[in-house]
């Protein structure tokens, strides 16, 4: 692997970060749309985003031989859900708790990834990518110190079912990341962008009956489909291409960049002001991630694991 494909793919994990933070702020400032509403508003745009994708590259390609297959056999359908329940989890705990304590939540990932990696794909970790994530988690603790507190400044909140909800996305993130890689590797090395479209209907067809009837106003509508477009839809698949570059555990420990950035967004136009402990802690988190990127190569085994 060349240095310029590693730099693309962190550069793409960067972006992804950026649009993936927006999610926070957006849903403070919606007028109706509330609790499951904004999910399947969000999920189904996304969905109706990735398959006008799909159909556009197929009609571009016009059957050209080089291009993946898109099926939808047992990976495709497993990454799905995992999607589904990542999209779900994320956008419920928001309605609980702080965006700080769903994002600090979501920070477990890395290790989570880097466990699941060394399992099932026989990955081992560079000692300076361990060192990593140990200083990333020791950030994110540190930010942690003021978030519960803060969650009770919201109305009709239930703090400890945010957190629950919130504890779905690494979980279901790590798996995600290591499947992805695992698809990457096979002999197949199937198109894995359809699985983010699945996972968005999913999503929005499991929370439409808890919905009904929608209440949405058409500020929402644009809003959450902008979310579901931009926040979504493009980010995922940035992530599935540099999946296919990095390793989980790189793929994870980038993916806390969201942290930072939707504390940030958070702070300046929703009034969630950090404390200094967030402020500290999520310089942590950035010290680590620039000294991965800068010194953490892992070198990717070719054998393709068992899942």
């Amino acid at each position: 692997m060349s240095d310029a494909r590693r730099f693309q793919a962190l550069f793409a994990m960067l972006l992804c970060t950026l649009l993936w933070s927006m999610a926070g702020v957006v849903t403070r400032h919606l007028e109706a749309a509330q609790g499951v509403e904004v999910n399947v508003w969000r999920s189904g745009t996304n969905a109706l985003c990735v398959f006008l994708i799909l159909v556009w590259s197929a009609w571009r390609r016009n059957g050209a031989e080089s291009a993946r297959p898109i099926s939808f056999g047992q990976l495709i359908w497993g990454s799905s859900l995992l999607w589904a329940a990542m999209f779900t989890s994320f956008m419920l705990a928001l309605t609980q708790t702080t965006v700080s304590n769903v994002l600090i939540m979501s920070s477990l990932s890395p290790l989570i990834t880097a466990l699941l990696a060394r399992l099932f794909l026989k990955q081992r970790l560079s000692n300076i990518t361990l060192l990593a994530i140990v200083i990333a988690i020791a950030g994110m603790c540190w930010m942690f110190i003021d978030g519960v507190e803060r969650a009770h400044s919201l109305h009709n909140a239930n703090p400890l079912l945010g957190v629950l909800l919130a504890s779905v996305v690494p979980l279901a993130a790590a798996t995600n990341f290591v499947l992805l890689n695992y698809g990457h590797r096979t002999v197949a090395a199937p198109n894995m962008v359809p699985a983010i479209g699945l996972g968005g209907l999913l999503s929005a067809l499991f929370t439409l009956p808890f919905a009904w009837p929608l209440q949405a106003s058409l500020h929402d509508i644009f809003w959450l489909s902008f979310l579901g477009v931009f926040q979504l839809a493009i980010p995922c698949m940035l992530l599935v291409w540099a999946a296919h570059i990095l390793t989980p555990a790189e793929v994870a420990l980038m993916a806390l960049l969201e942290v930072i950035f939707g504390v940030l967004w958070a702070w300046l136009w929703a009034g969630e002001t950090p404390a200094d402990a967030t402020i500290y802690g999520g310089g942590v988190v950035l010290m680590a991630l620039v000294l991965n990127a800068l010194l953490g190569r892992e070198k990717t085994p070719t054998r393709t694991g068992n899942l």
